[in-house]
């Protein structure tokens, strides 16, 4: 692992060449490694999200991508066909997907306040007054992302969307839900390229469950279009289930350096969802989650999350995630346990209540 090309005193990913505190202080710098490195893990699809002047405009996600002709999304799954938005998947007809039955309880980063894996919920949300032991999770992996984290722990996402396959209709994933499915969980990738088609799958295993406990959940980088945030909220609100946001970083040049997208609207994103909390404060509605990079998420940026996330309800659940290498990042190694534990009192010492360090096994 090198040194920081400018400081020499911090470590440094060698896709990035600076430490996280340089990328801060050098905007011009960070720009021009972290365009390099996007390009290099997005292949075959574009770099950053195209801007092309006249292009067709898709408004799936909040990226906005504007495709010149032939060109195609930053997801993948959107293409410019003859001067029209053709869709590859991510419709409330198709979608690019896979699914598998996870036993409860699960690693999810809300296991520890949602009806699954807690005493929250009970009975209206959750089949046990504790861990929902016999009941399992539909997991729904979602083939493309509307970030590219250079870390990613789910990097075959990626083949999917290159390879478009598995391309499943919402009424095949509604049919996988079965007696002793209590929730189930969007993920992947993300869902915010296809936020329609989760939508839909999400309202007809509802119909099909109807008469009993269901819950639905989303786990997301926020990076989803406004629009779409009353249904995602109302499914979750009303079932027992949860939105739980990967909030990456707060600064926004480390956020870009890291992803390739700007964290504007994932922040406002979560700031609109927060003022659903009253309506349902147990089980929590809201989830936040951050994993710990080395030498790019530290406390100083932990604290600055946790103070946004405190300043809208102090009770939020703040999950602080052990980082495992992977991808472009995978020279790094896992995060310290004395870094953890900084980042831990930086949550807490913003004013969250309800904080916790997750992956442990993962802690050097």
């Amino acid at each position: 692992m090198p040194a920081c090309k400018n400081c020499g005193a911090e470590k440094a990913a060698k896709i990035l060449e600076f430490c996280g505190t340089c990328l801060k202080q050098m905007p011009e710098a960070a720009a021009a490694v972290s365009a390099a490195a996007h390009r290099r893990s997005r292949a075959p699809f574009p770099g950053a999200p195209p801007q092309t002047p006249g292009g067709v405009s898709c408004q799936a996600c909040a990226n906005n991508c504007r495709l010149g002709p032939g060109e195609r999304g930053f997801c993948g799954l959107r293409l410019n066909r003859d001067g029209r938005l053709y869709h590859l998947a991510g419709t409330a007809r198709k979608g690019l997907a896979s699914w598998y039955r996870d036993p409860l309880p699960t690693n999810c980063v809300a296991d520890w306040v949602c009806p699954a894996g807690s005493a929250a919920g009970y009975p209206r949300y959750s089949y046990r007054p504790g861990i929902e032991y016999g009941f399992y999770n539909l997991a729904v992996f979602l083939g493309g992302c509307s970030f590219d984290c250079l870390f990613c722990q789910n990097r075959h996402y990626h083949q999917m969307a290159t390879l478009l396959g598995p391309v499943v209709t919402p009424e095949e994933l509604a049919a996988a839900v079965r007696e002793d499915t209590a929730c189930i969980c969007f993920f992947g990738g993300d869902p915010s390229p296809q936020i329609s088609f989760a939508l839909k799958a999400s309202r007809l295993a509802q119909e099909k469950a109807r008469g009993r406990i269901l819950r639905i959940c989303w786990e997301t980088n926020g990076n989803i279009n406004p629009r779409f945030l009353p249904p995602v909220a109302e499914l979750a609100l009303n079932s027992g289930g949860c939105v739980k946001f990967d909030l990456k970083a707060y600064d926004d040049v480390l956020h870009r350096a890291l992803t390739g997208v700007t964290n504007r609207q994932t922040l406002a994103n979560f700031a609109a969802l927060a003022r659903h909390i009253s309506r349902r404060p147990e089980p929590p509605f809201l989830v936040a989650s951050t994993l710990l990079v080395p030498g790019y998420v530290n406390a100083a940026e932990v604290g600055a999350i946790a103070r946004f996330i405190a300043g809208l309800n102090p009770e939020i659940p703040y999950s602080l995630l052990a980082f495992h290498p992977q991808h472009l990042m995978a020279d790094l190694p896992t995060t310290a346990r004395a870094e953890a534990e900084a980042c831990l009192e930086a949550a807490l010492g913003a004013g969250l209540t309800r904080v916790r360090i997750g992956n442990v096994h993962l802690l050097r």
